[in-house]
């Protein structure tokens, strides 16, 4: 593919109004973009081009064997809605089979953590509702790189080395992903034939070739070859499900998020906290003062989150009641302005999860918005492929807990609790404001919190926002264990130190993507001039038309 013109001015850009935007964490991606967005695609289209295009170049992170969300804005009606792409448990597991089996914890990449995907129908309903594009046209940039390869970017060759020693060289038909074995190498063309076949298939058979056709039958005699329980029905009962997204008030903008079973909400819940935190305690940026009530704000707001969100279908969490203001008046008065909390308790269960995600968002000439998502979960998931499809399944089911009692507890045909979140912020008069994410685990909403507060508490813009060193709190245990990112100052960690937290300080860039996360950010200024940032903490960069 190309290079192209749009991507050799670095990482931060700007499009004058009416044009579109893009950005993510391959340039591959971008260019596959910006290619449908000349087309004439929506920002619908070009997001599922781009989802496409990082399935096949960066598969560490996600592709077809996993899930997605997006929030989509309208521009012509203003309306953000919620698409949760995420597949169920398989409707022959439960806690009983796994107590028959001897199972009283999950491993990471057993066959049980397989539900179904639901990658591949988010995207035909996304671009059912608001694209404009024949699938074909917007599958074919991703086609073109499965089928004549690509140059591996460096940090992807880091994080698919991790995964060929960690997953696919002890699963099954994981060496369709290796070249003699081993990972490529940055730089190195890796081709996918494979991949191709299951992309060309979906451009010419739908979704149904996915769910009940060749590809379906793959998944599940891979699974079922593994010792797992997924099915054909399984799959050919799968369907996304459209939901209002949830918001609140931040520093003059709304932020949007999806609903639960999503950890949106702790995103929401952090803002509303710290909205309600007098000013002179948020203190400057990179300053104890600021790290210290944000992470924790964000520690009362995981004990929420992993206590109460659950898919609700089976489990309605109470939004509204937690988003009340009162109620964040009453959490944000419970942070000590110089020492850390004993008493935070991190929920019942003990989740846990790697920063192995990509994200992507989209402006398009016609002002609508797409802040999309998606994940395998831990890296390559359970690291399984299926025969000739060239992608892994995920271990998104690892997110249950085993405890009958949860509300996040396993059955049979449930979705699990959701690391993966996309962000979108709207003006007071309902003009987009901005389309943005930070995927990354149970670091995602953390990284939304400190890029909103960069964008609009200190007026940063999107690339500065994402370039600020960051700080990650563990919600898994009782004392405040922070992680810092080296360039913040030596004496923030002796100060956060002081006040009780337990602190790591983060260096290098491998560890800090995996640590920190990866973001994007499109901005719209208020005379419709689009502005942008990708992380450098990626391999990534942003485009425009």
């Amino acid at each position: 593919m190309p290079t192209d013109p749009a991507l050799t001015a670095g990482r931060s850009a700007a499009a004058p109004r009416g044009r579109g935007m893009v950005a993510t964490s391959q340039r591959h991606a971008v260019a596959a973009g910006l290619t449908v967005l000349r087309r004439g695609g929506t920002a619908a289209d070009a997001a599922v081009a781009m989802a496409a295009a990082l399935a096949v170049t960066e598969p560490t992170s996600g592709g077809l064997g996993g899930d997605c969300f997006a929030l989509y804005r309208d521009a012509a009606t203003g309306e953000v809605t919620a698409l949760d792409g995420s597949g169920r448990a398989p409707r022959q597991l439960s806690l009983e089979r796994l107590a028959r089996e001897g199972i009283r914890e999950l491993p990471p990449f057993h066959p049980h953590t397989v539900t179904v995907p639901g990658a591949c129908a988010g995207w035909f309903d996304l671009v059912e509702r608001h694209g404009s594009l024949r699938m074909a046209e917007i599958l074919a940039p991703a086609i073109a790189l499965a089928t004549d390869g690509f140059a591996v970017a460096t940090i992807t060759a880091h994080m698919w080395d991790a995964g060929a020693r960690i997953q696919l060289s002890h699963t099954l038909h994981g060496a369709d992903l290796l070249i003699g074995g081993r990972a490529p190498r940055a730089g190195e063309r890796f081709r996918n034939p494979r991949m191709a076949r299951v992309l060309e298939s979906l451009a010419g058979e739908g979704r149904d070739a996915f769910y009940r056709g060749w590809i379906a039958d793959a998944i599940v005699s891979a699974v079922r070859e593994a010792g797992g329980a997924l099915s054909l029905d399984d799959l050919d009962r799968h369907a996304s499900t459209w939901r209002d997204a949830i918001a609140t008030d931040f520093a003059g903008v709304r932020v949007h998020q999806c609903p639960p079973g999503g950890q949106g909400l702790v995103a929401l819940l952090a803002l509303r906290i710290l909205s309600a935190v007098p000013a002179e305690q948020l203190g400057r940026p990179l300053t104890a003062e600021r790290v210290h009530v944000t992470s924790e704000a964000l520690r009362l707001d995981f004990c929420d989150g992993l206590a109460h969100i659950a898919d609700p279908e089976f489990a309605a969490p109470p939004v509204d009641e937690l988003l009340d203001p009162t109620y964040a008046a009453a959490r944000a008065a419970r942070i000590a302005p110089d020492r850390a909390a004993e008493t935070v308790s991190p929920g019942q269960h003990a989740l846990r999860a790697g920063p192995d995600t990509y994200y992507l968002t989209v402006v398009d000439g016609g002002g609508n918005a797409c802040s999309f998502i998606q994940s395998c979960y831990m890296g390559f998931g359970t690291g399984i492929v299926p025969a000739g499809t060239g992608f892994t399944l995920q271990n998104r089911g690892h997110n249950f807990s085993l405890d009958p009692a949860h509300p996040n507890a396993l059955a049979p045909g449930k979705r699990p609790y959701h690391t993966i979140i996309p962000a979108l912020a709207t003006s007071n008069d309902g003009a987009l404001a901005a389309s943005f994410g930070v995927m990354g685990g149970f670091m995602q909403p953390q990284g939304h919190v400190q890029v909103a507060l960069a964008l609009w508490h200190d007026g940063a813009d999107p690339q500065a926002a994402l370039d600020r060193p960051r700080a990650r709190v563990s919600p898994h245990h009782a004392r405040s264990q922070i992680s810092l990112e080296e360039g913040h100052p030596a004496a923030t960690a002796a100060e956060l130190a002081a006040r009780g937290h337990q602190v790591r300080v983060v260096g290098g860039l491998d560890e800090r993507s995996s640590t920190f996360g990866r973001g994007q950010v499109i901005v719209r200024a208020q005379d419709g001039t689009l502005l942008g940032g990708s992380d450098q903490r990626g391999d990534g960069c942003v485009g425009w038309e």
